[in-house]
Parts: C-alpha cells; structure tokens; sequence
C-alpha cells in the first residue's frame, strides 16, 4: 500500500528546495534522485563553472550572502555551500529522501470531480479532499521500487541536466564512425580534476557548441594544453550569442539598462493598458538603442569581429532569451595565443578521424564534446502519465504555465524551474511563496480560460521580443511578473521605500521579505 502525505516535491535542486521551504508546515517528502541537494550545481558543473549574476541578485530574500557585496561571481562549490547553508538553517533536509528517483507518476484522482474543467471559478481548494491525486514510483536501489501518494505534487527537475541532448546526424555518419572519443558535457562534469586534465592534456579536442558549458570547456582545454606542445581546442559554433566580460557598459552598472522598473517601463509587459501598449510602440528606437549600445561596447571591448563572433541579432534578443553567459576572463587571451580556434557551421557530421562539414572540410579529432544542452522536456514526458504528457506543449512549442508554476489541464500539480529569468533562485522562491499561499487558500486561481489567456499573452510578448522565445524567459518584463504575483498574494506590488528607489534601484529577492 503507497503511504500517503498531503505534498510531494520531485527534485532537490534550488527550485526544490525553495519549494520544501516554503511547504514546510505540510511535511512534504522531497524526493532527490542522487545523494546531494544542488540539482545541476552539483551534477552538472566543471571545476571552473561560476555564477553568472552578482551573489546579491542570487540568494534567498531571508538568508543573504555573508559577503553580498563581493563582486566576484562564486564558484559552483561556494553556490552548493550556501545551498546546504540555507537547508540546514530552516531544517529543511529532513524533508529530502536522497537516492531516490521517481520513476513514474500515476494519477489516482476523481476525473468527473476533478476542479479542472474549464469553467469560470471552477477551480477550489487545492488540497482539500485528504485522498491522493498521485500516485509516485520510487526506486531506491537497483530493484527496490516504492509507492507513494499525494494530493498535491510539485515538479522540480529542471530543464537541465539528466537527459542530454544529441544532434541528429546523416546515415553512417553519427559517432559510431568516428576511432576517438565522444562525449556530452554532462558526461565531462562528472570527472574529476586528474580525469578530465588527462582527456584533455596533449590531445586534439572539439567543442560543439557556443554557450556557457562549451565556453568553460574550451577553457579548460586550453588552461590543460599550455606550453609548445599544447594542441589548441577548437569550438565549432553553429549559432552565434552575445557574451559579455563583466556586469558594466561603458561605465554604467548592467542593470540600469534592463533591471529597473524605469528601464522596463519601455518593455512590453502583460496586461497591459492601450496607452502602454502605444508608448511600448513608440518607444522601440530606445530600445534599440540601448540594445546597440550595449554591442557597441562589446564590439570595441571584446574581439567579436576578428574571430568572426559578432551575431547579427540584437544583444536584446539574448538577454530576452536568458542566454547571456558571462565569460571568463582568460577566454580570448587564450585565442589570441591560438589555443582556442572557431569554426562556424551550420552542418557538420563524423568520420573515423574526427568531425568533417558541409563545404567539404575536415577537421582532426581526438575527443569531441558535444556541449549541445539538455532535453528537459523528454525528462518530464519520462515521468508524467497520459493524457498529461501531451500537454506538455502549446502550440508556441512552450510548456503553458500561468505565473510559471501552475498548468491550467493538469490538476495538483505544480511545475517550478521551467520558465526563466536573469535570476532562477529568485524567481523560484517567489513562485514558491505564492503557490504555498495558494495552496493555503489565501486565494484561488482564475478560471483556466483566464489562465491561459495570461499565459497565451506571455508567450506572445516573447516571441515578439526574441527568435530564440521557445527558452520561455520573462527577462524583459519580470518586475511586472513579481508584481502580479505580489498582487494576487495581497502584498504591496511596489517594494521600494521611495519613488526614486522605486524607479531606478534594481529588484532582487531582498525586496521580497516575507510579509503577514
């Protein structure tokens, strides 16, 4: 017989933890796959990953950094130190059953009484009935399976991590014919420091790929291949991203330009009035012209054009797509030394001696990484039972997800960690006070027309912003998410102690301080 608990959490990674903190008073059973919080911090990291924000724009609004105001980005290992800081000071790890991977999620509800019709205020109380919606799939070790159910589950596995995603390649032309070594950037992560130096040191590598994971791994390669004798890695770079060396433009702090409510008001937002919605039109050359301010810089700080790495589209797009990496430091001054090389190409497949492209040349491998990201969404299709696996798209290509937690046809169940921002810690723990306030009955969701009539206008404004919008990211407009998230929880929207603050002073989880 399963046991029975009113919340169950699928992940201890930071939307995980954020979600079991804030649930506390329910006694949820987190369920961690591996034997560590941290979720991608942990299992996906190289030994020189970094945070990409300020610690101040990645921390929790009750338990802040002890050195906030140091301006270097901590490493992978100061992140998962503060995340077990923070579990242990709101005993939280006695929720975490670690070793323990959900395997399979059933549902067990009442479909004829289910409050997910479609109706206006046919939602109610979300846990209300005491009887299992879920029933879960756990396994503990090689052949120990064991069940559980829930009234109420909260998806916290991520985008990342777990199920790599591999290129497609032409017949006969994939990895199996290739004589050296191909492996995914997870696979990289695992290693440790003597393992990975030893892959790399004196070999010929290629690096698929121009993010953040491919970035850090063409740097290592190159830190392992000094000397005469070192081969130069070579990253083949299929789309071109705006990178930036540090948190300022030309003089100015970077969140002038996108994180203020001032520098937002020239954004398109949700619900939106038709006289913001004719400023938003007749704004466009400011944003365009803050965009082109911004590669201007870049353009004279940084190499682009001599490697030929400057991209066409607006630096706008990027950062309304959440794929702004910031580089390492010795990132070009190891080009310039030649120990890292560029290839574009769009098209590009294996033969036995390394990697060959569409214009008909090759290129000598030992070792290819494909850093090519993960497929989050085959992830969750893995777990989650018919019909709600195939709603985990809109016609957009985009998981539905009203305040980014809630899916309007899929009942009890909750999604934190799958719609991104500039900070993911910060939008998951306001995501977490709100579903806890919800599932609280402090208030009620709308009906799902109203739902997905937000959720339908989101997705519009990204796709409006940016051609890479199936991300799902509201960094162009998150003030006015955590506003409306504030609003419907009862809290003041406006967090700052003046108008000026309030205009021109960046949001952070500070200002989301616990209210009564």
């Amino acid at each position: 017989m399963a046991n029975f608990s009113k919340i169950g959490i699928i992940g201890a990674g930071i939307s995980g933890i954020a979600a079991a903190k804030q649930l506390a008073e329910y006694n949820p059973v987190v369920f961690e796959a591996t034997d560590s919080l941290g979720g991608v911090w942990k299992h996906c990291s190289f030994r020189s990953t970094k945070l990409q924000t300020p610690r101040c724009d990645y921390e929790f609004s009750d338990f802040p950094w002890t050195e906030r105001d140091n301006t270097s980005f901590p490493t992978y290992q100061e992140i998962l130190d503060y995340l077990y800081l923070y579990a242990n000071n709101f005993d939280v790890l006695k929720f975490v059953k670690f070793n323990s991977k959900v395997v399979e999620i059933r549902f067990v509800g009442d479909r004829e009484n289910t409050d997910y019709g479609g109706k206006m205020g046919k939602y109610g109380r979300l846990l209300s009935t005491g009887k299992p919606f879920w029933e879960v799939a756990v396994q503990t070790s090689e052949s120990d399976i064991q069940m559980y159910s829930f009234e109420f589950i909260v998806i916290c596995t991520g985008k990342y991590g777990d199920i790599p995603k591999i290129p497609a390649f032409p017949q006969n032309k994939g990895p199996e014919v290739f004589k050296g070594k191909v492996m995914h950037s997870i696979e990289y992560s695992k290693l440790d420091e003597e393992a990975s130096v030893d892959l790399l040191k004196d070999n010929k590598v290629v690096v698929v790929g121009y993010k953040k994971s491919a970035i850090d791994l063409a740097v290592e390669c190159a830190e392992a291949n000094q000397g005469p004798e070192g081969k130069p890695c070579t990253m083949i770079v299929r789309t071109l991203h705006w990178t930036v060396p540090h948190y300022s433009i030309w003089g100015l702090p970077f969140y002038m330009f996108y994180s203020t409510r001032f520098s937002q008001f020239f954004q398109e937002r949700p619900n939106q009035s038709l006289l913001k919605t004719l400023l938003c039109h007749l704004s466009s050359p400011v944003r365009k012209a803050i965009s082109k301010t911004i590669e201007s810089y870049l353009a004279w700080k940084l190499p682009l054009n001599k490697y030929g790495l400057k991209p066409d589209h607006p630096f706008e797009e990027d950062y309304a797509s959440c794929q702004m990496a910031i580089l390492p430091e010795n990132f070009f001054s190891e080009a310039d030394k030649g120990k890292i090389l560029f290839k574009r190409a769009s098209r590009w497949w294996f033969w036995e001696g390394g990697v060959e492209f569409e214009d008909g040349t090759r290129l000598e491998a030992d070792v290819v990484f494909l850093a090519t990201g993960f497929d989050g969404r085959k992830k969750l299709k893995a777990i989650l039972p018919d019909p709600f696996r195939g709603l985990m798209e809109f016609p957009s290509g985009m998981m539905p997800l009203y305040r980014g937690t809630i899916h309007p046809f899929i009942p009890n169940m909750a999604f934190v960690g799958y719609v991104e921002s500039v900070s993911n810690l910060h939008t998951a723990e306001i995501r977490c006070k709100w579903l806890a306030r919800l599932v609280g009955n402090h208030f009620k969701l709308p009906s799902v027309e109203k739902m997905l009539e937000q959720v339908t206008t989101e997705n519009e404004i990204m796709k409006k912003t940016t051609r890479f919008y199936k991300r799902n990211c509201i960094s162009t407009f998150s003030i006015n998410h955590s506003d409306e998230i504030c609003e419907e929880m009862g809290w003041s929207s406006w967090r700052k102690k003046n108008w000026l603050a309030e205009a021109f002073s960046p949001y952070n989880s500070q200002d989301y301080e616990e209210q009564e």
